[in-house]
């Protein structure tokens, strides 16, 4: 009798105290209260399993702070930029005529404690029949340098290529530092992290899998897309190394997406990202000449790197995006492959609608996670009925992330729009302050706007009742998506 009242009793008195301490964590160290709610609900209506849960997925352990002061001190970067005459001209003329980019500009200064770089030349590359090549010559014509990072890296024709341009980059000499995210590495076989280092390759993984990391951070990932050669010429954006990308092959896949080649000295903001990133997972301190070189003015654009990530970084994204939508007076494009934004990010959306500025967000019509797709439609009611408007866009699917702001300002990255990028990701975008280039940016969301449709509030209320359900259901997974 007395044990079958003793395991009942310590059973729930051991489960009692791990959601006790489970709670007071949640409360002490959750910031955004929706999130915190549906934890201590976990914890308390799933017995042990929800405190399993949250000790692998709800915890935050990541701390870089003493990884990223390290490397800064490795290299040195100047805290202002020198402005000529000419700069300082253009400035002011920037400012006549958009009143509200200083205080933009000042945002992203509070945020990152960078400053804006001038005289950068950035060049949008369209899927990987543009970006690849770009990058594969780069790689080739590499003297002393590459680092590169990328969230997947898949053992395929594309991945085939640059393993190989980067197999000859190390037997010519050249110092090759690679680094994959450790569940991005595993989207195919043979792992690109084992086969790049059975060549002879410097490679890491970014928090690796394995046990018992993967129960530190397994729900962190680095989302990040980084090559910079010869600590001059950097690329960043949307493009994973997977063949998919690479229309003219014919992948039984297909994914449009927008890559971006830059030359100029915020290349030097790349640089740092990856330096820190390979410190944390490797143990290794790039720094000096070689990864850091002095640069000289290559363009007109000014530009500013704004790394984000649940460490020091958390939510400089979301707030940068924030800031510009509050500035924006005549016009917002979002191009996003994921588009589940929190509630801040919809009323932002939806009151910039109602100044007047003409918002119009571009998605795919058909995404490649199904939940996803139907969560997104679930949500766009909130900005339908506030005057933004929508365009879904036909396969291939898109994977393109832009933002554009009054023709003048831009951001582009790998950063979308949903709750993994914004809030447990590592992402990295660039700002870009230049009239051109965000025309050039628009002339591309032009060309996806020729073959989309527009989505109208009739036709999300219309949907049929089990739809509709459907739909909320998988909203309601939104946070984890």
């Amino acid at each position: 009798m007395w044990n079958d009242i003793f395991w009942p009793l310590l059973t729930g008195l051991l489960n009692m105290g791990l959601a006790t301490a489970a709670t007071v964590h949640i409360v002490l160290w959750k910031r955004d209260s929706r999130a915190a709610i549906a934890w201590v609900g976990l914890v308390w209506l799933a017995p042990v399993v929800g405190v399993l849960v949250y000790f692998c997925f709800g915890i935050n352990r990541i701390q870089r702070k003493a990884t990223s002061l390290r490397v800064r001190e490795s290299w040195s970067p100047d805290v202002e930029p020198q402005l000529t005459p000419e700069d300082v001209e253009r400035r002011d003329e920037l400012t006549v005529r958009h009143p509200n980019l200083p205080g933009l500009a000042a945002v992203g200064r509070h945020l990152t404690e960078r400053p804006i770089l001038t005289g950068n030349q950035i060049e949008p590359l369209v899927n990987g029949d543009e970006a690849y090549p770009a990058m594969l010559d780069s790689i080739n014509q590499a003297e002393h340098s590459v680092a590169f990072l990328s969230y997947i890296f898949d053992s395929d024709r594309a991945g085939d290529a640059f393993f190989e341009a980067l197999v000859r980059a190390k037997d010519r000499g050249v110092e090759v530092r690679v680094l994959i995210d450790g569940v991005g590495s595993r989207y195919s076989k043979p792992n690109m992290v084992r086969r790049l280092h059975s060549a002879g390759l410097m490679v890491a993984a970014f928090l690796p899998t394995r046990v018992p990391r993967l129960f530190k951070y397994a729900n962190l990932r680095n989302h990040r897309k980084i090559l910079v050669v010869d600590g001059r010429i950097g690329f960043t954006g949307g493009t994973n190394i997977r063949e998919g990308h690479w229309l003219s092959l014919d992948p039984e896949s297909p994914v449009q997406c927008v890559h971006f080649l830059i030359k100029g000295p915020v290349v030097h903001q790349l640089q740092e990202v990856f330096a820190i990133d390979w410190a944390f997972a490797s143990g290794e301190s790039l720094g000096g000449e070689l990864w850091f070189p002095a640069i000289e003015r290559s363009g007109p654009v000014w530009a500013r790197g704004i790394p984000d990530g649940p460490d020091e970084d958390f939510e400089k994204i979301s707030d940068t995006i924030l800031g510009a939508l509050s500035a924006a007076t005549s016009d917002v494009r979002v191009v996003s492959p994921y588009f589940l934004p929190d509630a801040a990010l919809i009323r932002a959306l939806s009151v910039t609608a109602m100044r007047g500025v003409d918002v119009r967000i571009y998605l795919p019509e058909k995404s490649n996670i199904p939940v996803v797709n139907w969560a997104t439609v679930d949500q766009l009611w909130q900005m339908l009925e506030k005057g933004c408007r929508i365009f879904l866009t036909p396969p291939p699917f898109d994977h393109t992330k832009l933002l554009v702001i009054d023709g003048v300002w831009a951001l582009i990255g790998s950063t979308n729009w949903d709750a993994r990028s914004l809030r447990l990701n590592f992402e990295f975008n660039v700002e870009c302050y230049d009239e051109a280039f965000a025309t050039k940016l628009n002339e591309l969301i032009v060309e996806k706007a020729r073959v989309a449709r527009e989505i109208t509030q009739k036709e999300v209320d219309s949907r049929r009742f089990l739809v509709r359900m459907r739909d909320g259901l998988a909203r309601l997974l939104s946070p984890y998506l």
